[in-house]
């Protein structure tokens, strides 16, 4: 359903770029899905981690944008766990696998709470180098649902969906927005009722993110003017959290603008992982890097900088 309509490049994309799956824990049932593209000579990849209804596959679009442009990323899946003490454990075990001391973290709403619960776990011995949180937030009591998310492992997978679609856009919405719902819904679908479970239960078990244990990470804000699950509260939270954050407003967009305004999104990302060209963090190869990309990119970074100010 969604494959095709979101994108002729989909179906390439997924005869070209292998699917791998990979158990760091002691338990074989844990079982990460990644997709691993751009040169293996880079050491501090960007890494994607998807919302509750998504897999890895739904960060397609910057994976073949960004490997393209000479950069290595890689997009998660993560397995079945119950609290965020233990994803962040079995998600270092899988940096240590794949042998990447330090990483870039690209997180999308579930996502962007674990990377920053990850580089909150880790930041006495610290793993990630940057953030890009995507319309992410930081306290899970913003969606009114501790109380229950001890119960959500008892749930049948079809009350779990209904759960999550409750959350996705409604209303008239543009073509590229309406193909990325649908995108989304399938691949909710394909996800069984442990995954949703699981997910659900870390969106919104009681926690919430320490800044003072990564306010020295460089970070850009990525969010929507249109509507999304993130209420504005939520919003005003993570910039009053990170108030020397890099900010990247989509006018439009909804809940997945990675997919739905690609484009934008593949430029914001370039733009924050430009300040790391040429160091030991670069994300990129640096034969890819032409003196004209950077001057472009400089411009675009000028350029955004000038409009956060207005």
């Amino acid at each position: 359903m969604g494959e095709i309509k979101v994108s002729p490049d989909y179906n390439w994309f997924r005869s070209t770029v292998p699917l791998k799956k990979i158990i760091v824990d002691d338990d074989d049932s844990k079982v990460w899905s990644l997709y691993d593209a751009g040169p293996r000579s880079i050491r501090c990849p960007l890494i994607f981690l998807p919302p509750v209804s998504g897999t890895a596959d739904v960060f397609f679009q910057q994976i073949l944008a960004l490997t393209g442009w000479g950069y290595r990323v890689i997009a998660l899946q993560y397995p079945v766990y119950w609290d965020h003490l233990e994803f962040c454990d079995g998600f270092r075990k899988l940096l240590d696998h794949l042998q990447l001391d330090k990483v870039h973290l690209f997180g999308a709403s579930l996502g962007g709470f674990l990377a920053q619960k990850f580089a909150e776990y880790t930041h006495k011995s610290p793993r990630v180098q940057s953030l890009i949180l995507c319309n992410a937030f930081s306290d899970t009591s913003i969606f009114n649902q501790t109380w229950t998310a001890n119960s959500f492992w008892l749930m049948p997978a079809f009350m779990l969906k209904k759960i999550v679609l409750g959350n996705f856009a409604s209303g008239p919405v543009d073509p590229e927005m309406a193909d990325g719902i649908d995108f989304m819904v399938d691949r909710l679908e394909s996800l069984g009722q442990s995954e949703l479970a699981s997910r659900l239960t870390l969106n919104c078990q009681n926690s919430y993110v320490e800044p003072h244990k990564i306010r020295d990470i460089p970070v850009t804000i990525m969010d929507v003017f249109d509507q999304s699950a993130l209420s504005t509260e939520a919003k005003e939270e993570m910039y009053k959290l990170y108030p020397n954050a890099r900010r990247a407003h989509l006018k439009t967009g909804g809940n997945f603008p990675y997919l739905c305004r690609s484009a934008e999104v593949n430029l914001y990302i370039q733009i924050h992982l430009l300040q790391f060209h040429g160091t030991r963090y670069a994300a990129i190869d640096p034969s890819m890097v032409s003196a004209e990309e950077l001057e472009v990119q400089k411009i675009s970074l000028h350029t955004s900088s000038e409009q956060e100010e207005q």
